[in-house]
């Protein structure tokens, strides 16, 4: 079933919550809307999809979540749990990506498909202008029968107007290739490979994340 932080129903139900947010490049805050889109626009039209080669194979591709129609990706929190010192590891679980219609980022859309049970959300990292157009993640490789597998540990997103911006993760592992570019537009939806909560065995939480690449109206 999905993760039920932020309840997930028809566009009718869907809660409006204001929030405060780091959205201005000099890090001062102002109060926006931020709601979930969840599954309601998962007919939107996307250009292609954005993968990397280092992701894990445990657990199941889920579903996926757009953003609206000329939304897209202009930053990003990450769900992490931190070291357990002898307990079961499951470094990143989720990855949230918040949308935006224009650069005034005064009412937000945020989508992150399926998140793993267990850390807290990062604060949200924005660009300082444009769009996110390509990831990169760090993924620890498989353990081994006796080992504490964790998977995706972090996460790196590149913006159109160039900067890198790296979430707060766990250190395992290391860093694959980049994934393609929005070369023509930007990030607009997400997937994610999820191993389910496996109780009293090991978890790994975060395989694999897939992003979706829409065309910008601004284009």
């Amino acid at each position: 079933s999905e993760d039920t932080d932020f309840p997930v129903a028809g566009m009718s139900r869907l809660l409006s919550i204001v929030v405060l947010l780091a959205v201005a490049s000099g890090g001062s805050c102002e109060e926006v809307f931020l709601q979930r889109a969840g599954k309601d626009f998962n007919s939107r039209q996307y250009r292609s999809v954005l993968t990397v080669k280092n992701g894990e194979r445990f657990g199941d591709w889920t579903w996926p979540e757009m953003c609206p129609d000329n939304y897209f990706a202009v930053g990003f929190s990450v769900r992490v749990e931190t070291k357990q010192y002898g307990g079961d590891d499951t470094a990143l679980n989720g990855i949230r990506l918040i949308c935006s219609q224009d650069e005034s980022r005064s009412f937000l859309y945020y989508v992150e498909s399926h998140t793993g049970h267990t850390g807290e959300w990062s604060h949200p990292q924005f660009c300082p202008g444009g769009l996110l157009t390509s990831f990169q993640l760090r993924v620890e490789p498989k353990q081994g029968l006796l080992g504490d597998d964790t998977a995706v540990n972090n996460i790196k997103f590149r913006c159109s107007s160039k900067p890198t911006l790296e979430a707060p993760g766990m250190h395992w592992g290391e860093y694959g290739y980049w994934s393609e570019d929005c070369t023509y537009g930007g990030i607009c939806g997400i997937e994610t490979k999820v191993q389910e909560y496996q109780w009293a065995l090991d978890d790994s939480s975060l395989n694999d994340v897939r992003l979706f690449c829409c065309s910008s109206y601004q284009q």
